[in-house]
């Protein structure tokens, strides 16, 4: 009975919840992912390949359901710790020897990061952790307790921030990392396939949506062989096709010269290795 409670109130969360904007095409497997989380109160992990729009969903579930965005992004040497508080003590120092009043008040040091922010604010915001797996190994366990409790404790004012509401947490990782098995059992996980070529008009309409037929067939044909060519480094992704489709359409480009001359390929292939393989390839 509880696990059909639960299906039902997934259902309902989706049926009211998360749907996409005018700006950012989901699939319905995507947007039942966002609302079962919700539903759950669970973080969101999602992964794909670069360019298909990981980043965006957070963007575009705080636009949907009108919260606040706090974006978190991880690089290589962010620490766990820094999410949650920084106590800066070189500028309580700082003050006391020049005299300044309330050096004495450690309060005024502590800053709330962006995961303090997200406990301690006064409405329920969207938290997007973006790139995970850019950070070291213990990273991801060094956040479980805060993920799972929502709240953290700061040794220097013995003051427990507990999170207000709990807020919708979306996590991004491009797996250039495994992530702990004990963190992986905490998340909702989706992964975003790449857009299928119907999936695919549809996005690029998003953007233009008087794009001229004949281009955006073209376009999209040598977009989808260059992404089918076996020895291609590195694929072009989502945004270098819009980009693409941009510069056809600013440029003014007879529709029928794009397969053959490839203009502007440079737009959608970034390596010289891989320009070479899609010109021998006659793509």
């Amino acid at each position: 009975m509880v696990h059909a409670c639960k299906e039902r109130q997934c259902i309902e969360m989706e049926n009211q919840g998360f749907q996409g904007t005018q700006e950012y095409v989901a699939s319905p497997e995507l947007m039942a992912s966002v609302n079962i989380a919700i539903a759950l109160k669970k973080p969101l992990l999602i992964k794909g390949e670069p360019g298909t729009g990981k980043t965006m969903l957070a963007e575009a579930v705080a636009k949907a359901l009108n919260k606040k965005l706090i974006i978190w992004n991880i690089k290589s040497t962010t620490k766990a710790q820094e999410g949650l508080y920084v106590y800066d003590t070189i500028q309580r120092l700082y003050d006391g020897q020049f005299g300044e009043e309330g050096v004495d008040d450690i309060a005024r040091y502590i800053k709330l990061g962006k995961l303090g922010e997200a406990f301690d604010s006064d409405e329920q915001i969207v938290l997007l952790i973006d790139e995970i797996d850019k950070a070291d190994l213990e990273f991801p366990n060094d956040l479980l307790w805060e993920l799972d409790q929502m709240e953290f404790y700061i040794n220097e004012t013995k003051r427990t921030v507990k999170a207000k509401h709990r807020p919708i947490v979306i996590i991004t990782s491009n797996a250039e990392k495994e992530l702990p098995d004990a963190f992986l059992r905490r998340c909702i996980f989706h992964y975003i396939d790449f857009p299928s070529p119907e999936l695919m008009e549809e996005i690029v309409k998003v953007h233009f949506p008087n794009v001229e037929e004949n281009l955006l067939k073209n376009a999209m044909e040598v977009f989808y062989n260059i992404r089918n060519i076996r020895d291609i480094r590195k694929k072009p992704s989502t945004s270098e096709l819009i980009d693409w489709v941009n510069a056809l359409q600013i440029g003014g480009i007879p529709t029928e010269t794009i397969k053959s001359a490839l203009p502007f390929i440079g737009v959608v292939v970034k390596k010289d290795e891989d320009l070479e393989t899609v010109r021998q390839s006659g793509v």
